[in-house]
């Protein structure tokens, strides 16, 4: 079984009652690219990838498109049934631009899956479990309109919060923090996120003045030499997420001992393969760690929800798709969406889920 066609989309989705603040940027829609992969037997694999923007990582929406442009005609007539040759080879035509690749990881997954009639999650392992947790993100926004929403999430299921902060007077994050924890207490886990958008002393300032609150805090400086100069210094365990382009800088994060756990991104790390690699990783060093992606429709979500059923529930932290803040599913009958805070594991073969090609954007280009 060989790859025979390789058809590229692009659709807008647009933020659900938008925009989404980050520290970095203001999210009115999103740009994605949607891979419908065929076989020679007439299978198909959907792959995506959904970079946010040109300013909150290397990776971007045209840069996504180029690269699978530059690869597309020399992957026809490769097999598919072989995951790891088809990565090499993808190594062979292009150096890097491992979140374009990861969209040809998972069409082939997906097409694999169909193949064996089994699900992702399978090939991948096994599924620790059906049900699995979710969190919720907040936007960049004042300490009574966060502690509301937080409040109204908690009440709703979840189980883990993330809190944007970053880009403004940390006194207001400070009074972010102070004021969920006053309104939520301890029924939920906390996370503050900055996105990179601190300076080590805001940081240091921000975690030191709410000492007394458990919380835990992601990204806060743009490198990982920063995060090192301060973790001394500071009263929380840090996540790291967007200094982890790939293996080699999980490898280093660990190395360093700059970290407590990751925050993981499907296609930054180049797909589920290379995700299940970083996964095992993380288990031999017992690293707690997110399962999930920058954004994107039902087939990242998809992608997200099987590599986390395979991680060891001790050290899955949640899950987090961007399902919430999109009008609509490619899938409308499967597709991925949150139920009290939790997310249900497809169980087709496969992703689990069939886009509509009505519902997938505008064809930009087709090899064969």
């Amino acid at each position: 079984m060989r790859i025979s066609e390789i058809h590229v989309y692009q659709k807008d989705l647009p933020v659900v009652d938008g925009p989404y603040t980050m520290s970095t940027m203001t999210l009115h829609s999103i740009d994605t690219t949607i891979i419908r992969l065929v076989s020679d037997s007439g299978l198909v694999g959907w792959g995506e990838v959904a970079p946010i923007g040109p300013l909150y990582q290397p990776q971007h929406a045209l840069g996504a498109r180029a690269a699978l442009a530059q690869m597309a005609q020399g992957l026809i007539g490769q097999s598919c049934l072989t995951p790891l040759l088809l990565r090499r080879h993808m190594d062979g035509l292009l150096n890097g631009h491992n979140y374009a690749k990861a969209a040809i990881d998972i069409a082939i997954m997906d097409l694999l899956g169909k193949h064996y009639k089994v699900r992702v999650c399978d090939l991948l392992g096994g599924a620790e479990r059906e049900r699995l947790p979710g969190y919720f993100a907040t936007g960049i926004g004042e300490p009574d309109e966060i502690a509301r929403l937080v409040r109204d999430k908690v009440d709703q299921g979840y189980g883990r919060i993330q809190i944007k902060a970053g880009g403004r007077d940390v006194a207001i994050d400070i009074a972010v923090v102070r004021k969920v924890r006053e309104v939520v207490g301890d029924r939920v886990q906390l996370v503050v996120d900055t996105n990179r958008g601190m300076t080590a002393a805001d940081a240091m300032r921000l975690s030191l003045a709410c000492r007394e609150i458990p919380f835990a805090f992601e990204q806060p400086c743009n490198t990982m030499e920063e995060v090192a100069s301060i973790r001394a210094q500071i009263a929380h365990p840090i996540i790291l997420d967007e200094n982890l382009e790939n293996l080699s800088e999980v490898l280093r994060a660990i190395s360093m001992r700059v970290c407590d756990g990751f925050g993981l991104k499907l296609t930054r790390m180049g797909g589920l393969n290379a995700m299940a690699t970083i996964r095992d990783i993380c288990a031999a060093r017992s690293i707690p760690h997110t399962c999930e992606d920058s954004w994107g429709g039902d087939i990242i979500a998809a992608s997200v929800v099987h590599i986390g059923a395979t991680v060891e529930p001790r050290l899955l932290e949640a899950i987090w798709t961007a399902g919430i803040y999109i009008e609509e599913n490619y899938d409308p009958e499967n597709g991925i969406n949150v139920d009290q805070g939790h997310f249900a594991l497809p169980d087709g073969p496969g992703l689990g889920i069939n886009p509509e090609e009505s519902r997938i954007g505008t064809r930009l280009a087709s090899y064969a």
